[in-house]
C-alpha cells in the first residue's frame, strides 16, 4: 500500500496543482502582516517546507505550531493556516478555535470532518483535498501546494514557485526509477543501524521528513539535526562514539561554501566514532526542486527498510491507540 502511495507523489503533485488553481482565496477585510499554520505529523509537514521556500521572497514572517495552541501575536492581521488531512486533528481544532477568536483571515486545508464543516459554518476560505487518503504522511503534496498557492492568490508571492512544482513533479516522474534504484541501496545501509541525518539549515524540513518517515513507515527510531547548529553542541555529544550508528547527510550542490567546508570537518571527526557515514545528494534547479527530490527519494528508502524489517509501512497502531485512550478522558 505505502510503496503504491509513494510512487504517486509526481502525480500528486500535479493533481494538487489543479486544486490550488481552482481554490478561491477572498482577500481579508484588514491587511495582514504575519502568517501562521497549525498542524502537525504529515499534514504539518508542509508548513515546515513552505516556510523554507517562500522566506527569500515573501514579505510578512511565516510561523509554525505544532500544538494545542496558537502564539499571542496571531491577532485580526493574520493570516492563519489550519491544515489537517482528516479535518479532525485535536492539536488542529484547539488552535482553530483561537484562530477563530483572534479574527484572523482564516484558510483551512483538509480533505472533510470537523475542519470542514466549520469552515463552512463559519464562511471561511477552505480549500478541500482529495479523500479517503488511508495515510495522511502520504499527502505532503497537496498540503504544501495548497499553502504556496493561499499566499500566491493573497498577493504574498509570485508564480514562481508554482511552477517550480510543475517542473519538480515532471522531474521526479522521469527520474523515479533511478530514484527507487538509489533508495534501495540506501536502505540496505541503514538496516540493523541508528540513523543520525544531518542537513544544512536550507533543508531543514527535508531532514524532519526523513525522520518521520523512518519513525512511521520503517518503524525505527532516528534523529536529525541541521548545520550549522550542530557544530555548536551536538558535535561534542560525539567523544565516545555510537558503533551501530549510520550518519546520513543530506547535501545541496549549491549549499554555502562555509557549511560545505563544515561538512567535510564534520566527517573527518565523526568517521572514527560511527559505523559508517552516506551522502544523499539532491537533483534539480531550485530549493524546491531539490527538496522534492530528496523527499522523493528518503520516502523511498522508508519504505525499502520496511521490507527489510519485515514491517507493514502502513501500520500505525501506536499512535491509533494512543488517540483511542485520549478520547477518553
Amino acid at each position: 500500500m505505502m510503496d503504491k502511495l509513494v510512487a504517486e507523489f509526481p502525480a500528486q503533485l500535479e493533481e494538487a496543482l489543479q486544486i490550488g488553481t481552482a481554490a478561491k482565496i477572498r482577500p481579508h477585510n484588514q491587511p495582514i502582516y504575519k502568517a501562521h499554520a497549525a498542524g502537525l505529523g504529515g499534514s504539518g509537514i508542509g508548513a515546515n517546507f513552505v516556510q523554507s521556500f517562500i522566506r527569500s521572497e515573501c514579505s510578512i514572517p511565516y510561523t509554525v505550531s505544532k500544538g494545542y495552541t496558537t502564539p499571542s501575536h496571531v491577532d485580526q492581521h493574520t493570516l492563519a493556516i489550519a491544515s489537517s488531512y482528516s479535518g479532525n486533528t485535536e492539536e488542529t481544532l484547539a488552535s482553530f478555535q483561537e484562530y477563530l477568536a483572534s479574527g484572523a483571515k482564516v484558510v483551512v486545508i483538509a480533505s472533510g470532518g470537523k475542519l470542514i464543516e466549520a469552515a463552512k459554518e463559519h464562511d471561511l476560505d477552505y480549500i478541500q483535498l482529495p479523500s479517503g487518503k488511508p495515510s495522511p504522511r502520504a499527502c505532503l503534496g497537496y498540503s504544501l501546494v495548497q499553502q504556496l498557492f493561499i499566499f500566491n492568490k493573497l498577493g504574498f508571492i509570485g508564480d514562481t514557485l508554482i511552477q517550480q512544482v510543475a517542473d519538480s513533479a515532471k522531474q521526479l516522474a522521469a527520474q523515479q526509477s533511478a530514484i527507487q534504484e538509489e533508495a534501495n541501496s540506501v536502505a540496505k545501509a541503514l538496516q540493523g543501524t541508528l540513523p543520525i541525518i544531518y542537513a544544512t539549515d536550507r533543508i531543514s524540513p527535508v531532514a524532519i521528513r526523513f525522520r518521520q518517515q523512518l519513525n512511521e513507515n520503517s518503524k525505527m527510531l532516528c534523529w536529525h539535526h541541521i548545520l550549522p547548529e550542530m557544530n555548536h553542541n551536538e558535535l561534542v555529544g560525539w567523544k565516545f562514539g555510537i558503533p551501530n550508528s549510520a550518519v546520513v547527510y543530506l547535501r545541496n550542490e549549491d549549499d554555502l561554501h562555509r557549511n560545505q567546508v563544515r561538512i567535510g570537518i564534520n566527517q573527518e571527526i565523526i568517521r572514527p566514532l560511527t559505523g559508517k557515514i552516506l551522502e544523499i545528494h539532491s537533483q534539480g534547479k531550485s530549493l524546491l526542486g531539490r527538496s522534492m527530490y530528496l523527499v522523493h527519494l528518503v520516502d523511498w528508502v522508508s519504505v525499502y527498510l520496511a521490507e527489510l524489517n519485515e514491517v507493514d509501512a502502513s501500520e500505525i497502531e501506536v499512535i491509533d491507540y494512543l488517540k483511542g485512550e485520549l478520547a477518553k478522558v
